[in-house]
């Protein structure tokens, strides 16, 4: 990916039949793979184990909603061959010549909260690999007792049913394993002694394990970044999230044969009737939901990497240069085709996984009380996948947790330090150089993934890393929304203006993104004055 936008001066014919256009496609399909990570799998799923069913209209909102601005910033960035950060600085509004303008600035302040966010997610990394081959005899002990706990939760939910039918085989199996969970619980403390505090899942002093990996891993892709060895990473990590994926899609499904974790009609009907739900002890599942909502789907990050991606693919270059005359105009329109095109792939692919990872965490999460928090996010995400899979659910989401919150630790960390490097020129930090810049992205990308590391060490609770992002993210997307509208309005060539229909779903969504932004901050500032 690179900093700058160019233009040739002839451009290229642009595809004009689908199967052509979808050879062109890639740019949205990325963004998707990024976005199968945090907000899905963390966010998503901590939600629907809070709200339950009640909330799954805004999950699908969420997703829907932000396409039409992210549309519209992909326009401008193809006609313009302008980076993101260039061309937000173009809105009106207060700024300080040479030096940005406030667009620019908050997303230098929210950008501390996302690479806290990355922080969050290599403390996934770390629990799915110290879970899937721990570093200490403590840490084997100790997934022995964690994992049998998670079990026995999900037994007890199955017991529940079993009982009202009059079936005692699920209550006495849920007898043996609390039994067992008793017996490993004992054995641990005699091995290991300290008991951590209530607020431990398991009453237990954890190991470091997930520390220790979260340190190998950030290494590991530091040294990758900076030497730009990261293809094939990538691409493998893309093909494993695309598996884990339908894995969890199919997982939704088969679980449709048990009644103890069925589906209904009426479960759905229930998360489509635009309630919000009630606050719990010590949890606002509203809040989560909010933060939720700016993380999932095209998140405020998304919306401004998404432009750097339809450079780097060619979409800006293929137009050519704007000289106002026909031929630009028709290539312009055919490889905006192309970009709507692209975006609504991805639309489709985030929104299918969002929903089934929603769903999963409303249907077994929410009915076993298990919520993802601190150092037992990743093991109870497990649970989602033990009534269909049972044994191979700990290993298969292991594989697959890694495989998504790995993939947008590195894609991210990537985007990040390039968008860094062109923000140092928006801000008039840095010169157009080409060494120049090389040299800070090769700094940027060895010590951004070090930086993650270091927040979470200092805040070991993944969750609520992610959480902040989002609301840090909520709060930007009227930012961006109003920028969206500005382009279109003010910067729309002739020729290219969209239809009246593209118009008012362009309105709506700066409408949505407005009430968002407001909502998520009342709710935080209301939670802060009143703790």
């Amino acid at each position: 990916m690179t900093t700058t936008g160019t233009h040739s001066e002839a451009g290229i014919s642009p595809p004009v039949d689908l199967w052509s256009r979808l050879r062109h496609v890639g740019p949205g399909v990325i963004i998707a793979g990024s976005i199968v990570g945090s907000g899905e799998l963390i966010a998503t799923t901590k939600t629907g184990a809070e709200a339950g069913f009640v909330l799954l209209w805004l999950i699908l909102l969420g997703c829907v909603i932000k396409v039409f601005a992210q549309i519209e910033l992909g326009r401008y960035a193809i006609v313009s061959g302008k980076t993101t950060l260039a061309a937000l600085e173009e809105v009106p509004g207060p700024r300080v010549r040479g030096r940005g303008n406030w667009l620019v600035w908050y997303w230098c302040a929210v950008w501390l909260t996302l690479i806290g966010q990355l922080g969050g997610i290599v403390g996934g990394v770390g629990q799915s690999l110290a879970q899937a081959a721990p570093l200490t005899e403590q840490g084997r002990a100790y997934n022995r007792v964690a994992d049998a706990m998670v079990r026995l939760q999900v037994a007890q939910a199955a017991r529940a049913e079993s009982l009202s039918a009059n079936d005692t085989e699920a209550d006495d199996l849920w007898q043996e394993q609390l039994a067992a969970v008793d017996r490993l619980k004992e054995d641990y403390r005699a091995r290991f002694g300290v008991i951590r505090s209530a607020a431990d899942p398991s009453g237990l002093l954890p190991p470091l394990d997930a520390k220790g990996w979260a340190v190998i891993v950030t290494l590991v892709t530091s040294v990758l970044l900076v030497v730009g060895r990261y293809g094939l990473v990538e691409w493998v990590t893309m093909i494993l999230v695309g598996l884990f994926t339908l894995m969890t899609v199919a997982n939704l499904a088969l679980m449709q044969q048990q009644p103890a974790w069925r589906i209904s009609g009426d479960d759905l009907l229930s998360g489509l009737m635009f309630r919000l739900p009630e606050a719990q002890i010590g949890i606002s599942p509203l809040v989560t939901a909010l933060a939720t909502f700016g993380i999932i789907g095209v998140g405020g990050t998304e919306l401004v990497f998404y432009p750097y991606w339809c450079l780097e693919k060619g979409y800006a270059r293929w137009t050519g240069r704007n000289d106002g005359s026909p031929g630009w105009i028709e290539r312009a329109r055919g490889w905006l085709q192309v970009m709507r095109l692209d975006a609504t792939l991805a639309l489709l692919l985030y929104t299918a996984s969002t929903v089934a990872f929603y769903l999963l965490g409303a249907a077994v999460l929410n009915r076993t009380g298990l919520n993802p928090s601190r150092g037992e996010m990743v093991r109870s995400l497990t649970a989602m996948y033990q009534p269909v899979f049972d044994d191979w659910a700990t290993t298969l989401l292991l594989i697959g947790a890694f495989a998504v919150l790995y993939s947008t630790f590195f894609v991210a960390n990537a985007s990040h330090a390039r968008v860094a490097v062109d923000l140092m020129k928006v801000l008039g930090l840095l010169g157009d150089s080409s060494s120049g810049s090389r040299r800070w992205l090769i700094i940027f990308s060895g010590c951004l993934p070090l930086l993650a590391l270091t927040i979470y060490l200092l805040f070991p609770d993944p969750v609520a890393l992610v959480l902040l992002s989002g609301v840090a993210q909520g709060i930007m997307l009227p930012m961006l929304a109003s920028a969206a509208l500005w382009f279109r309005y003010r910067r729309t060539p002739a020729g290219l203006e969209p239809s009246r229909l593209w118009d008012a779903m362009l309105w709506l969504s700066a409408a949505g993104l407005l009430l968002t932004g407001v909502w998520t901050a009342y709710e935080q500032l209301s939670n802060t004055f009143a703790s």
